[in-house]
This record gives C-alpha cells, sequence and structure tokens, in this order.
C-alpha cells in the first residue's frame, strides 16, 4: 500500500539533507554492509537506501511511500560499519533514525502493529515497574520449571515467531539481585572520581551482575558511583524503530536525573545504549530548553571499557587463566569509535590469553531487536560470525552489548561450543575479586 502524498510529509522538512548530501555515492560502504552482502540488493546497501529517503522525501519530485521502501529501510541493521568505511563521513545511522521516523508518523499501520509499538515502546519500556513485574513472571516462569516443560512439549513450534523469541529469553536472575544495587556506592579507599552510572532497562533486568560487577570495578578503581532512581529507559530501541517522541521524552528524563551531581563522567556498559546517550545531543539540538543541557550530558558519556582506559587504571591481581576472543560490538566500535580500550583493559588480567578474532568488526545480527524482526537474516548474519568464534578455540568470547552477549550465546548453543560467552567488565570483576573460574557459577 502506497502512502498518496498530496500534501507534504509529516517530519519531512526537517529531514538533514545536508548529512544526506555528504555522500558521494562512491560505494566503499558495500562491501562492510552485512545486508549487502547476504542479498546483493543495492538496495540493501547504505548507498540505495540513501537514494531512497531521497527519492521519498524531496518535496519537488517525491516518490510515494509503500511498503517495498520500508522494506529495504527496516532490514538494515543499523549497525553503522557504513560510517567507518565512509571517506566523506556520511551519519547514515543519524539519517536512517529520521527516515524511520518520518515513515512512522505517516504509514498507514496495522492494527494489531500499532498495538504492539504502543505496548513494548510507550507502555512497557519507559515503566520501570511494568518491566519488574514482566521479568519477575519470566523468573517464575523459569524457576518453576515450566519453561521446561513448554520446550519438552514442542508447542514452541507451533506458535511462530512467539515461539522463536522465547528461545532468545535468557536465565533471569533472581528479581532480589537489583535491589541491591545502591544510590550511593562509595570508593575503595580514596576517591578519585565522582561518576554516575545508567543501569538500563533490560540490562537491569537480564545482566544484574554485569551492573553490580560494573560497580565494583569503579569502586576498586577510586569512583563514587551515583545510580539515580529516576533514571530510565535510554530510549535506543525507540530510536531505531522510529519512535522519536518517546525517545526525546526518555532522553529528557535522563538529563534531569543526572544533572544536578557534580558528575566527572557517567558510565554505561552496554554499546548500544551508549551510542544513542553519546547522541542526545542530536535528538535535542533543536529543542529550546534542552539542546545545551543534551551537549553536556553526550559529552560526560563513556563507555565502561572507554572510562577505565582513560584514567589510571589500577591492575586486578587475581588471575584468569582462560583463552579470550573478544567480539567487537557495532555500536561500541562504530557507533562510538571505541576500539582498542576494551582489548586493553582485557590485557590488564593476569594469565588470560587474547585471541583475535577474525572479523571481530562483522555484525552479530543481533541488532536491537533484529533478531526478532527479521529473524532468518539474523541468523544467516550470525553463521558467518560463529564461523570464525569457533576457529579461536577460545574459552570466552567477551562482547560488551546485552543483544551481542544474547546472539552469540544462541549461536555457541547452535553450534555446540563449549564457550561462554561474557560481558568484559564481568570478567575484570572476577580478576579483582580474585574468584577462580571453577567457582564463577556458585
Amino acid at each position: 500500500m502506497s502512502i498518496q502524498q498530496t500534501q507534504p510529509l509529516i517530519g519531512a522538512d526537517t529531514f538533514n539533507w545536508k548529512k544526506w548530501d555528504a555522500c558521494t555515492h562512491c560505494g566503499l560502504c558495500l562491501p562492510t554492509c552485512p545486508t549487502y552482502r547476504e542479498l546483493g540488493l543495492e538496495t540493501d546497501s547504505p548507498r540505495g537506501r540513501l537514494y531512497l529517503m531521497g527519492s521519498a522525501f524531496k518535496p519537488q519530485d517525491a516518490t510515494p511511500l509503500n511498503e517495498e521502501w520500508a522494506e529495504y529501510i527496516y532490514r538494515c541493521l543499523d549497525c553503522r560499519a557504513c560510517e567507518t568505511a565512509c571517506p566523506s563521513g556520511v551519519h547514515f545511522g543519524e539519517l536512517l533514525e529520521e527516515a524511520r521516523a518520518i515513515y512512522e508518523l505517516n504509514a498507514p499501520r496495522s492494527i494489531s502493529y500499532q498495538f504492539w509499538t504502543n505496548l513494548v515502546f510507550k507502555q512497557i519500556l519507559p515503566n520501570k515497574e511494568r518491566l519488574d513485574l514482566i521479568f519477575e513472571l519470566m523468573w517464575l516462569y523459569q524457576k518453576l520449571g515450566l519453561r521446561w516443560l513448554v520446550q519438552k512439549t514442542g508447542i514452541l513450534k507451533l506458535m511462530g515467531q512467539l515461539g522463536q523469541m522465547e528461545s532468545l529469553l535468557p536465565k533471569i536472575p533472581s528479581p532480589r539481585l537489583k535491589y541491591t544495587m545502591r544510590d550511593i556506592t562509595h570508593a575503595e579507599g580514596k576517591t578519585r572520581y565522582r561518576v554516575g552510572f545508567i543501569s538500563g532497562c533490560i540490562m537491569n533486568q537480564v545482566f544484574t551482575e554485569t551492573n553490580l560487577a560494573t560497580i565494583r570495578v569503579l569502586a576498586e578503581n577510586g569512583c563514587e558511583v551515583i545510580t539515580p532512581r529516576k533514571q530510565t529507559c535510554c530510549g535506543a530501541l525507540h530510536l531505531h524503530n522510529g519512535v522519536r517522541d518517546v525517545a526525546a521524552t526518555l532522553a529528557k528524563q535522563n538529563i534531569d536525573a543526572f544533572e544536578n551531581e557534580n558528575l566527572d563522567a557517567i558510565i554505561i556498559n552496554s554499546a548500544g545504549c551508549g551510542a544513542t546517550l553519546k547522541e542526545y545531543e542530536v535528538l535535542l539540538e533543536s529543542d529550546p530548553v534542552y539542546a545545551e543541557k543534551a551537549k553536556h550530558f553526550s559529552h560526560k558519556m563513556r563507555d565502561i571499557s572507554e572510562f577505565l582506559a582513560e584514567i589510571e587504571m589500577i591492575p586486578p591481581k587475581g588471575e584468569i587463566p582462560r583463552r579470550v576472543t573478544y567480539d567487537e560490538p557495532c555500536h561500541l566500535l562504530h557507533g562510538q569509535r571505541v576500539k582498542s580500550q576494551p582489548r586493553k583493559v582485557l590485557q590488564t588480567i593476569p594469565g588470560l590469553e587474547l585471541i583475535e578474532l577474525t572479523e571481530s568488526e562483522w555484525c552479530c545480527g543481533s541488532a536491537g531487536i533484529y533478531n526478532i524482526t527479521q529473524p532468518e537474516l539474523s541468523q544467516e548474519i550470525l553463521e558467518r560470525k560463529m564461523i570464525h568464534i569457533a576457529e579461536t578455540e577460545a574459552d570466552i568470547v567477551a562482547t560488551g552489548n546485552p543483544g551481542c552477549l544474547l546472539q552469540i550465546q544462541l549461536g555457541i548453543q547452535k553450534h555446540g561450543l563449549n564457550m561462554k560467552v561474557m560481558h568484559p567488565v564481568t570478567l575484570l570483576d572476577y580478576a579483582y575479586r580474585s574468584v577462580a573460574p571453577d567457582d564463577w557459577e556458585k
């Protein structure tokens, strides 16, 4: 179905043509694009998608938006590998998010799509109490053995996409664990820095231990850690899916939560969230009240590995005699330009052998909720990643993003590999506390 454009598209007047026009159509981005490499279509490349944006949004010769146009725009992983390859510095991720937002403002979406979009992006993710309830129910589902029963009956195969989503569900930690996180965590020894910590929404529910490990590592390095209760979801998933107005509201709430804390830095341990948090200044650049506040906030944001590499980090003493390979989250490498720092942090751990991963910069196919919205293509992209991971014969795959952790864990299980997937800060925390690998599961 096409959108009849008898009038200008809502939101198209703010599309950033200056950034769009930076593309010289050289094609150097094409070999780095996972969807182009898998499908071989120009319209599934960054250059092709930019052309589609131009053809739809230029008021003088706009072509109608339709479902085919949306298919190509939404099939992008938003991995931003094209940005790293681009000699002209095109901000493709920002343009893609703008394009999706314009489409959502104008597209005649189905009632079911509107229902799920409203439920997930407006009713659940921004609401901590609802998130707590949902994940407590998930924890009970696993704790009481219901998941084992459901998987054994084979009912998941009959549930289609919903059944596939269940297979991505990790082991949910005890709901009590997240309540051990304090508003203020004092530094171990002399206070060297005062930092804020973004606990996140999904990170705090699924990777609670990683959050606690992050706080312990910061405290070990002389940081007083402030974790405001008023913070909320960062809005990354909203931006990726065109729900820009809600993302802006969440950004303002997070800025307000940290504004008066007098911090040296604000720390995040999730690559996808970090890229969005660092771009609040772009999201709110036209807001008369929050533009300067957003710029100040974004400039203080640091990934945990980035921050530890900047300061005089205290080296851990506990040994981890394991072979570790590092997979680079797209939004850490391409979105934040953080490459060497995670490796530098891992190399401070005594006994750890760091094995380089071929195509460590290649997307794993997780990409926010891409493995849910594009499951088949997501799995094809993951297969390429798993071939190289298997070649390393590592004991541990380290990566710094929740989606990547879940996606690679799924690949490890599918291929029957004797490996663990862990966040780098978790390994560092174990080394600081001298927790031996044999005791990790205890």
